[in-house]
Formats: C-alpha cells, sequence, structure tokens
C-alpha cells in the first residue's frame, strides 16, 4: 500500500499544475481511487445553494448526484463542516445507500473562510476501512482543493 505522505506529494503535484479546478478535482479522484486499495468510489460533490451536487468521481455511478445539505452523511458533514468517519454504514441511519459493496465511508468537507465549498466523499468494501492517517490525507487535499475553488462558490 502506498504511504499516504508519497500520495499527497503527487496529489500537491497535481494541483499546483493543473490551473483549471474541475481538472484539478478529477485528478485527484484519479489518484485517490487508483492509489489507494481500499477506496471503492471517490467524488467530489460542490456546494450549489443548499445542495452538494456530484462533480468528478471514480467508481460506479451514483444515484445521488443532487444531496441537500444536511441529509445523508454527505449533508451532515456539510451542515456540521467537520470530517464524518462511518466505520459500518449498515448501523448508520443517516447512510443513503448507492451501493450494497459500500461498508465504510470518510466525508470531507472543503472549506474557505466563506463556509464549505464542498466536500470529498469516499467508500469502501471494507468495513472500518477509515483511519486517522486517512483522515489527515484527506483533510490536507480537501485544504489544497479549497486554495484552488476558492473563487469559484456559487
Amino acid at each position: 500500500m502506498p504511504s499516504h505522505d508519497d500520495v499527497l506529494s503527487d496529489i500537491t503535484s497535481q494541483i499546483q499544475n493543473e490551473s483549471d479546478s474541475t481538472r484539478a478535482m478529477a485528478a485527484v479522484v484519479a489518484t485517490l481511487k487508483r492509489r489507494m486499495p481500499d477506496y471503492s468510489w471517490v467524488g467530489i460533490y460542490i456546494l450549489d445553494g443548499n445542495e452538494l451536487v456530484l462533480g468528478p468521481f471514480e467508481g460506479k455511478p451514483s444515484p445521488h448526484t443532487r444531496i441537500p445539505v444536511g441529509r445523508g452523511i454527505c449533508g451532515a458533514a456539510a451542515a456540521e463542516k467537520a470530517t464524518i468517519i462511518v466505520d459500518d454504514v449498515n448501523a448508520d441511519p443517516r447512510y443513503l445507500a448507492c451501493s450494497v459493496d459500500t461498508l465504510s465511508e470518510i466525508v470531507v468537507p472543503i472549506m474557505a473562510c466563506s463556509g464549505v465549498l464542498g466536500e470529498i466523499d469516499i467508500d469502501s468494501d471494507r468495513l472500518a476501512a477509515f483511519g486517522a492517517p486517512d483522515r489527515k490525507l484527506l483533510e490536507s487535499v480537501a485544504a489544497l482543493l479549497a486554495g484552488r475553488m476558492g473563487g469559484q462558490r456559487r
């Protein structure tokens, strides 16, 4: 398994070298999906008004392309402006089922001074797949993306 520091270094370079925020987000998604074996679905939602709108993603298509803030684990992370890790999605009543294979999830808000810009959402087909190193990696990636997306809040 690649080190989280190596993955962060690669993503930092990609974001710095990409002037377009959508392409930067797509590169981040692709890198996380490819380099992190337990990340079975990786996507970025963009805040549009009071809804999270699915942007770049890799994995099975999701039926949840628009999620109201406050609904589901994604909506809760946006409302609370905090990372949420769910070790067993089947035990969390907030979970909006996307795939029967998904067993755990991490959602990390992308924040700027003006508030939530979007979030990184990752599912895993393994229980309790996300720990402190994943949280640190993804919160660092979210901070990098916030710098790229800051001027594009709608």
